[in-house]
């Protein structure tokens, strides 16, 4: 009987966890819903400033800003963007893997890496690991906002402004769907002046520009990084949601497996438990003939 009992109280625990993971699994759903309408409206307005940025940039040069000069130096300053919270299967475990192993092979090719964490996993991630981190952001992807890439962008740019490091990139989960996110690093700045030139050489026509180039650049450029960051941001939020949504609904289906496991096995136990009060109670009723 005490084996009965602890396989009820399991069962019991089991279909406990079942309907916070189901409950879990539509939060997620319906915040799913609302992040990738996010990310779908700000996809063709991030590619339409990126295609604007570097169009201007190619006619107007390497000199024209800061933010598109090549430079001799290697520090890199590399833009980690991960959750807050767990249960998203290996949505954070899985880019914070691949970033480490980015940081470990390219002490080759930089003199210096230096990290700027968005999430409480990453930065835990790395804490453990005793890896610097130059800045971390927390509760980003709870409420994710424009001041939040403008934060992270001022940061960065001005990084970049004072010498401190020569190249920006990001490292992020991409939304593809529900059950995909593609882990991506991006380069953000300097933009490749080789890429900013072809832009310019594809078109028929130039335009004149007021006030002059140098001075939209100026206005162009922050907000350009801005809106890199804000869609990374989105793409994060989407990805997380899809995530959670897929990794609460593998746990329901398998808390549903183990219960049927548990039950048949109670009902084995229970069984034997009746044919050995039966064999008692004939073996007794023998003996009393006897």
């Amino acid at each position: 009987m005490a084996n009965l009992r602890a396989i009820r109280k399991r069962i019991s625990s089991v279909k406990s966890t079942q309907q916070i993971t189901k409950a879990m699994k539509m939060v997620s759903a319906a915040k799913l819903r609302r992040a990738q309408d996010a990310i779908t409206a700000a996809r063709p307005y991030a590619r339409k400033m990126r295609e604007v940025v570097t169009s201007v940039a190619g006619r107007a040069g390497a000199d024209a800003h800061p933010l598109l000069s090549e430079r001799e130096g290697r520090k890199l300053a590399l833009l980690l963007v991960t959750s807050d919270r767990g249960l998203c299967g290996s949505f954070n475990s899985g880019l914070t893997r691949a970033v480490y192993r980015f940081v470990n092979e390219g002490r080759g090719r930089y003199e210096e890496i230096v990290l700027f964490v968005v999430g409480r996993k990453g930065r835990d991630f790395f804490r453990r690991r005793a890896v610097p981190m130059r800045k971390e952001y927390l509760g980003v992807l709870g409420s994710v906002s424009r001041g939040h890439a403008e934060t992270i962008a001022r940061d960065l740019v001005e990084g970049f402004s004072a010498g401190e490091f020569d190249e920006v990139r990001i490292a992020f989960n991409e939304f593809r769907s529900a059950i995909s996110q593609v882990i991506r690093f991006e380069k953000l700045f300097p933009i490749a002046l080789a890429e900013a030139e072809g832009n310019a050489a594809g078109a028929e026509v130039d335009y004149l520009y007021e006030p002059d180039r140098k001075e939209i650049l100026a206005i162009l450029l922050p907000k350009y990084v801005e809106t890199q960051i804000f869609r990374v941001l989105l793409e994060s939020v989407a990805g997380d949601h899809g995530a959670r949504m897929t990794a609460m609904d593998s746990a329901t289906n398998n808390s549903v497996d183990m219960i049927a496991r548990l039950t048949l096995q109670m009902n084995r136990a229970r069984q034997a438990a009746i044919t050995t009060e039966l064999t008692e109670i004939v073996s007794g009723a023998e003996a009393l003939k006897g």
